[in-house]
């Protein structure tokens, strides 16, 4: 895992996440780039997100 910045070439292709209440409380973002997958605030959205991959990120899943 690490923490990036995003470029200005930033992913464009962000979703909710399917634990996100959509009520305006916790929610996070996440999009699928090159191997990673990239989670970032959606109320903050210029600020840093997290880069893991893929594998890391299905084997997380698994276990909530």
């Amino acid at each position: 895992m690490k923490i990036v910045r995003p470029a200005p070439d930033a992913p464009s292709s962000w979703f909710k996440s399917s634990y996100s209440n959509g009520a305006g409380g916790e929610c996070v973002e996440c999009t699928h780039v090159d191997g990673r997958l990239h989670v970032r605030d959606s109320k903050r959205a210029g600020g840093p997100m997290v880069a893991v991959r893929a594998y890391a990120w299905q084997a997380f899943i698994r276990v909530l």
